[in-house]
């Protein structure tokens, strides 16, 4: 039989077939992807593209990684689903080597971020009624303004985006939202029903937000002093972007609760998982919580993998030297008219773009005519996020097309 002829059409055609029957939850870049490997992507007519994305962090180690796509296809002709009602031979690896890599005790894996997030608050509020002894229904949870923790219907409750929050109520009461680096406004919320403070140590959506310094570890402390659970979300931070392993060890903190996903599914299969000590995840029962796919043997093979390569340090060191340079790059365009700002850690900043130069939509527009993917949030900034295995070369002939978009000087031909 001949192979199947994936992505059968013109990129006219098959944008025209997407928009006509599937639901416009998104606003996707004009380009329809093919294949991709490492930090490129092609697109159906052959024109190639440098993923200065990585899929949210999704894809950290780069599309299709051999290490990734070599453990996935070993255990994919063994088992790849048993649900949690047995047992299966990479489950109990998979949390002993996830919790060692946090330096926790015990693992609940789930599958996406948002359902990591979703756990995350069912554990506060189960060790707050079964631990800390907080009133049958008067939990609170303390959480930032401007947060992206996902979309689900409890969690937008907690939302200050209009766009994700609006006509999706009645919404789940609970939560108490203050500025993001107000300790004053945090210090006030911590008041005798909380039960957790849930926040980025660096705020992805909301622009690659990096609060001020000190106030992580001034938050780390006063949840100590208050009996409230420290759940850092550090589902798009985590895991090598910042050049760390975690963005909250640039502060020396230590949450009591690390909620991961995206890139611990190498881009290759969704994985989440919340990871805390004994004392907070040991609350729950059988039976209280669980997921069909949570956990599956396909899950666990390809993130024993991604934790594998993570215990080499040698991402983490990669993303902070590359980290330098990019952000090196970008500030000296700061001051010049075009870039108001730039934020981030590593391989992660947020550029604010002059407005009269264009949208963050534009921006990434006219970026994709020159070769280049990124994506905008929040007016004129954009994100950039490549993927942890980008060449040095790749990496400032990205920059150069940026520059090049933005009236400067520089910009070269696509590497080989």
């Amino acid at each position: 039989m001949p192979e199947p002829e994936y992505g059968a059409g013109t990129p006219a055609e098959l944008i025209a077939a997407t928009g006509a029957h599937s639901a416009h939850t998104y606003h996707p870049l004009p380009v329809v992807i093919a294949s991709a490997e490492g930090a490129w992507m092609t697109d159906v007519g052959g024109r190639r593209y440098l993923d200065m994305l990585a899929g949210y962090s999704a894809l950290n180690f780069g599309h299709r990684n051999r290490r990734l796509i070599e453990a996935a296809r070993a255990q994919l002709d063994r088992v790849t689903l048993t649900s949690r009602a047995f047992h299966h031979d990479r489950f109990g690896a998979f949390c002993t080597e996830l919790a060692e890599l946090c330096g926790m005790e015990m693992v609940l894996p789930m599958n996406t971020g948002s359902e990591a997030v979703e756990t995350a608050v069912k554990t506060a509020r189960k060790w707050g009624y079964k631990v800390k002894g907080v009133p049958d229904g008067m939990a609170k949870i303390v959480v930032a303004a401007n947060n992206f923790h996902g979309r689900t219907t409890t969690i937008i409750s907690f939302s200050t985006d209009p766009e994700a929050r609006a006509d999706y109520g009645p919404y789940t009461p609970g939560f108490e939202i203050v500025p993001y680096g107000d300790l004053t406004a945090m210090d006030a919320a911590l008041t005798d029903n909380a039960v957790a403070v849930l926040i980025e140590p660096i705020q992805g959506e909301a622009g690659v937000l990096v609060p001020p310094p000190g106030y992580l570890p001034a938050v780390r402390e006063l949840t100590r002093e208050r009996n409230v659970l420290f759940m850092a979300d550090e589902v798009q931070s985590g895991l090598g972007r910042t050049g760390r392993t975690f963005a909250c060890e640039h502060e020396g903190v230590v949450p009591d609760v690390y909620v991961l996903g995206k890139a611990l599914g190498g881009g290759v299969v969704p994985v989440s998982a919340v990871v805390s000590s004994a004392a907070v995840l040991g609350v729950f029962r059988p039976g209280e919580h669980g997921s069909t796919f949570g956990g599956n043997p396909l899950a666990c093979a390809v993130a024993l993998e991604v934790i594998a390569m993570l215990r080499t340090g040698e991402f983490q060191r990669r993303a902070a030297e590359l980290g330098d340079r990019l952000h090196h790059e970008l500030g000296l365009l700061v001051g010049g008219g075009a870039v108001k700002r730039v934020r981030g850690r590593g391989l992660w900043a947020g550029v604010d773009i002059a407005p009269e130069l264009g949208t963050g939509r534009e921006i990434s527009e006219r970026l994709m005519e020159r070769g280049v993917l990124v994506k905008d949030t929040h007016g004129s900034t954009i994100r950039i996020a490549p993927p942890l295995v980008i060449g040095e070369e790749d990496l400032d002939w990205g920059l150069d097309q940026l520059r090049a978009v933005l009236g400067w000087a520089g910009a070269g031909t696509v590497p080989a």
